[in-house]
C-alpha cells in the first residue's frame, strides 16, 4: 500500500481509475494549473518522544493570547462549570455519533431529549430541534421555514436590529434558494414597527425575523408586533440570546412563532470562533418543517421510559429536492455541553448570571459616561451588553488595550462603540478598563 492510513490498495485504485478512464493519478488532477500545485517538501517536523511533544504543544499553546474580554455581539464570555468539560470529554460521548438505532443509543437520545427541553422552557416554545451549527446559518434556516410554511410567499423580512454577521449569512442562503430578503431599517436603535406594516401591505411577505437583544445590546419591547405580522398572514421569528431569557421576556410571550440563536451564551468558551450551538423552537404548527432531528419520549414494549428519533420530515432523507433543508445531523456534543450547563446552573444559577452581567454593565456604562468621553448612544434599557458615542480614536484606544490584555470594545461605525460584562469581569478589570482607555 502507498499509504498504510489510506485503506484503497494499488489494485483498487488501478480499478477505480480504469473505470474513469484515466491512466493514472496525476491525470486525474491534469486540470489543475500547475502554478498552484504546490511542489516543495512539505515542513513537517521529525519524530519526537512522548516528552517532546508535549513540550512542542506547550510552546504551541504559549503562543495564544488569553485576553480580558469586553467585547460581544454576540459570543461573550461566560462562565462554565468545570464539571461540564469532565463529562463532555467521557469517550461514550466525546464519540458518539448519530444516534441511528434506538436500542443501543438510549443515553445519546436522553440527552438530546432533555436539551430540547431545556430550550423550549427557555423560549417558551413547543418544540426544539436538535440543535444547528451556530446561530447564523440557524436564522438562515429559519427563513427556509417561513417560506416553506407560507403559501405563495417568497419574502423575509429582516429588522436592520439584527447582528450584521447574522443578516450576512442570512444573505447568502437566500441568494443560492431565490428567497427575496429586505432589511428594514431600524428607528432610534430599534425595529421599526412603522416600516415593518408598510413592507407588508404588499402581502407577498412570508415572515418577519427580530432580536433581542438587539446588536446595539438593546432589550426591544415588540408590543403589537405579532398582531400586525400575523394580521398580515406572515409568520414572527425572534432570533434571541438563550441566556438572557432566564430574566427576559421569552420569543413566546411576545407571540413569535419561531425563536433561533446562538447557544454560546451558554457557558461555551470563546476558543477563538467556536465551537457554537444554533438551535431553533418553533410551535407544533410549523414542527414538520423544521430541520434537523427531533428526539421524543416513549414507551417499550414492556412500559418504561425510551427515547426515539421521530418527527422526521421523510422529504429529508427519501426525497431530498423537495426537502426544506437538507441538514439532517445535528451538533450533539455541543447540544450536551449546554444541557450539563443548563442542568447545573439551574433557573437561579442562570438568574445569578444575568443579575451580576447586569450589574457590571451599568456600572461601566456609568464609569464611561461619568469620563465625559462617551455619552449615549440610545436612551434604551440594556442588560449586559450597551452602546455609547465618543469621539476618542477607539482604533488607538483599543491597540492599547490589547497591550495591556484586554479586548476592547466593538467598533459599529461612526463613533458607537459596544462593550459587553459577564459575570467573569471584577470590578478591579472595569476600573482597569476605564483607566487605560482614558489615558492620554
Amino acid at each position: 500500500m502507498s499509504n498504510r492510513f489510506i485503506p484503497h490498495t494499488d489494485e483498487d485504485i488501478r480499478k477505480m481509475l480504469d473505470v474513469i478512464g484515466v491512466s493514472s493519478i496525476d491525470d486525474l488532477y491534469g486540470d489543475v494549473p500547475q502554478e498552484v500545485i504546490f511542489k516543495e517538501e512539505y515542513a513537517l517536523p521529525s519524530a519526537m518522544s512522548e516528552v517532546e511533544l508535549r513540550k512542542h504543544f506547550e510552546e504551541l499553546g504559549a503562543k495564544n493570547k488569553r485576553l480580558t474580554v469586553f467585547a460581544g455581539g454576540g459570543a461573550y464570555d461566560h462562565y462554565s462549570p468545570s464539571t461540564v468539560a469532565h463529562l463532555l470529554q467521557r469517550s461514550e460521548f466525546y464519540t458518539a455519533y448519530t444516534p441511528y438505532q434506538p436500542e443501543i443509543s438510549q443515553g445519546t437520545l436522553q440527552y438530546i431529549f432533555e436539551y430540547q427541553s431545556m430550550i423550549s422552557e427557555l423560549t417558551g416554545m413547543e418544540a426544539t430541534n436538535a440543535s444547528m451549527y451556530d446561530g447564523a446559518t440557524a436564522t438562515a434556516e429559519v427563513m427556509f421555514m417561513m417560506v416553506a410554511s407560507a403559501r405563495k410567499r417568497n419574502r423575509v423580512l429582516l429588522s436592520a436590529t439584527l447582528p450584521e454577521r447574522v443578516i450576512n449569512v442570512v444573505k447568502t442562503y437566500a441568494k443560492f434558494h431565490g428567497v427575496s430578503l429586505t432589511v428594514v431599517a431600524e428607528k432610534d436603535g430599534v425595529s421599526d414597527l412603522d416600516g415593518i406594516r408598510k413592507e407588508l401591505e404588499a402581502g407577498d411577505v412570508a415572515g418577519v425575523i427580530l432580536p433581542t437583544p438587539n446588536k446595539y445590546g438593546i432589550i426591544e419591547d415588540y408590543t403589537g408586533f405579532a398582531d400586525v405580522i400575523h394580521g398580515a398572514k406572515a409568520f414572527m421569528a425572534i432570533n434571541a440570546d438563550p441566556s438572557t431569557l432566564a430574566v427576559l421576556r421569552t420569543p413566546a410571550e411576545w407571540g413569535a412563532d419561531i425563536a433561533c440563536g446562538d447557544g454560546q451564551s451558554l457557558g461555551m468558551p470563546l476558543e477563538f470562533g467556536g465551537p457554537y450551538l444554533g438551535y431553533i423552537s418553533c410551535s407544533k404548527s410549523m414542527l414538520r418543517k423544521m430541520p434537523g432531528r427531533v428526539v421524543g419520549a416513549t414507551k417499550d414494549a414492556d412500559g418504561k421510559r425510551g427515547f426515539v428519533l421521530t418527527l422526521q420530515a421523510r422529504e429529508q432523507h427519501i426525497r431530498r429536492e423537495k426537502a426544506t433543508s437538507n441538514i439532517c445531523s445535528n451538533q450533539s456534543l455541543m447540544a450536551l455541553y449546554a444541557t450539563i450547563y443548563l442542568s447545573l446552573m439551574g433557573p437561579e444559577g442562570l438568574r445569578k448570571v444575568n443579575e451580576m452581567s447586569c450589574d457590571g454593565a451599568h456600572y461601566l456604562y456609568g464609569k464611561l459616561i461619568e469620563s465625559g468621553k462617551f455619552e449615549p448612544a440610545f436612551d434604551k434599557p440594556f442588560l449586559k451588553e450597551f452602546t455609547v458615542k465618543t469621539s476618542l480614536d477607539m482604533e488607538k484606544v483599543n491597540r492599547r488595550l490589547l497591550d495591556n490584555g484586554i479586548m476592547g470594545g466593538l467598533l459599529l461605525g461612526d463613533g458607537l462603540v459596544e462593550f459587553a460584562v459577564t459575570e467573569k469581569r471584577t470590578k478591579e478589570e472595569i476600573d482597569k478598563l476605564v483607566t487605560l482607555m482614558l489615558e492620554d
